[in-house]
């Protein structure tokens, strides 16, 4: 069935026991136990070892998770109550669950989703996408490879896909976890790394192979289809465009012009390709660059568009960057307001989980209020439905959809 043997790894079962804090986040189903929170590990143990979290005073068992010694995420829960048995028919029935979630999703013309959303899914550090008929998957942590077999059984079984692509994060790659390797083939076939799927009608490609994450960006699919519904007969600016997403639905839907601002000419090539898989009518140009200096130049010579699109990479991966991530953001809402017509839409775009929803809305709402120009937020946007939120720090994806009025 599977293209290579899969190791046989036993994990052991590890006795835990947790600080009050660390026992109360497991009560509250919080799947995170950080090293300071274990107070007991009754012996060493491996990745991927079984931790069964015993209560400090009663001695019931109230979780269980998988045990990670090369994270400060020591433990990885699995599920927050007790009497579970961690076997093929728990991690099928969670895939069953998640893939329900998507039924929705699945009834419109869409054939590339996310099936596996890591903890928000019940499997953390593990990414299942789908595109078209091949299945990709990312893992974070070793932990998974005791039980990637099974999962990967139910996956194919799950979603009849024909091919299974493996991806490692930067942690994992090279260190030779038993013979897996980033862009391995698991099952089946691929007769090009190149992998053409549809969202919403409109059609796409993503390199399974060698393309960041798995291949693409799934998350701000419901976004791209809303600006490609604002956009017929539109000047259309997407800036932090990657491989077009924004772009190519924009000209899908009838944009007389489209620009695809990326610092990448890769990614920008990319989206060339990606609006030729699609018939369109308008322009589309791209412009290579910084996409603050670029938006500076836009502003000097008074370009103007119906509808711009900021979506930036993530500014705040650390505590220490927020507060620049947050004047990055007010410098980006100011120069989008700049190049943006009178009944124009300007939509800002923030991925960073360090940023909460409500503070990027109001640095937002702060740096266009300085402008002087009467404006309303009719839209705000969070995660697709593909990508459920099951814990704070699960949720990163925010939106806002600005239109001015003079």
């Amino acid at each position: 069935m599977f293209a290579i043997d899969f190791p046989e790894i036993v994990p052991k079962r590890l006795a835990v026991k947790l600080t009050a804090v660390g026992e109360r986040n497991v009560r509250n189903g919080h799947p995170w136990i950080f090293t300071d929170s274990i107070l007991k590990l009754n012996k060493g143990g491996k990745s991927g070892d079984l931790t069964i979290v015993f209560s400090k005073n009663k001695n019931e068992v109230i979780g269980i998770g998988l045990l990670d010694p090369d994270s400060p995420i020591r433990i990885k829960m699995l599920t927050n109550i007790g009497g579970v048995t961690i076997d093929t028919s728990f991690f099928e029935e969670k895939i069953n669950k998640a893939f329900a979630l998507r039924a929705e999703l699945l009834e419109t013309v869409t054939n590339s989703y996310r099936l596996l959303f890591g903890e928000n899914d019940g499997f953390p550090g593990f990414i299942a996408d789908v595109y078209d008929n091949a299945l990709v998957v990312k893992l974070y942590s070793a932990i998974w490879f005791p039980y990637l077999k099974a999962i990967l059984e139910k996956l194919i079984e799950t979603t009849s896909c024909e091919t299974v692509v493996l991806r490692l994060s930067r942690k994992l790659q090279g260190n030779g976890f038993h013979n897996f390797y980033d862009g391995q083939i698991l099952f089946g076939k691929l007769s090009d790394e190149v992998v053409q799927f549809t969202e919403h009608g409109v059609k796409f490609s993503a390199n399974v192979i060698k393309g960041h994450k798995t291949g693409y960006f799934l998350d701000h699919r419901h976004n791209r289809k809303n600006v490609g519904a604002l956009s017929k007969n539109k000047k259309v600016l997407d800036v932090f465009a990657y491989a077009g997403g924004f772009s190519i639905h924009a000209l899908a839907n009838g944009a007389k012009e489209v620009t695809s601002l990326d610092i990448s000419e890769q990614a920008l090539q990319v989206a060339k390709e990606n609006a030729q898989l699609n018939s369109f009518s308008g322009v589309h140009k791209t412009i290579s660059g910084d996409a603050f200096a670029e938006l500076k130049k836009l502003c000097d010579t008074n370009s103007k568009f119906d509808v711009v699109v900021i979506d930036p990479p993530s500014f705040a991966k650390r505590k220490t960057e927020i507060s620049i991530a947050l004047k990055k953001y007010e410098q980006l809402a100011k120069l989008g307001e700049k190049i943006t017509f009178k009944n124009g839409t300007l939509v800002l775009a923030s991925c960073s989980s360090r940023i909460s929803s409500e503070e990027f809305f109001d640095i937002n709402n702060k740096a266009l209020q300085t402008s002087g120009r009467n404006f309303e937020c009719f839209k705000k946007t969070f995660h697709d439905i593909d990508h459920p939120i099951t814990f704070p720090e699960g949720a990163y994806l925010k939106c806002g959809y600005y239109r001015f009025l003079d």
